[in-house]
């Protein structure tokens, strides 16, 4: 029983983002992704280039 009163009273104290920081958030993760898959892209292709340069 102590377990569960300790959890309604962290319950009690947990914030929820507002409307505004909910889309902050989803556009800094959005943004992060497509800056990595950019990323990720361009070393593939240069990685790619680079072994056929060299190996055919």
């Amino acid at each position: 029983m102590k377990f569960i009163k300790s959890v309604f009273q962290e319950m009690k104290a947990v914030t929820w983002p507002n409307a505004k920081e909910t889309r902050r958030d989803t556009s800094t993760v959005v943004m992060t992704s497509v800056l990595f898959a950019i990323y990720f892209a361009i070393a593939d292709f240069v990685i790619l280039t680079l072994l056929k340069l060299f190996v055919f």
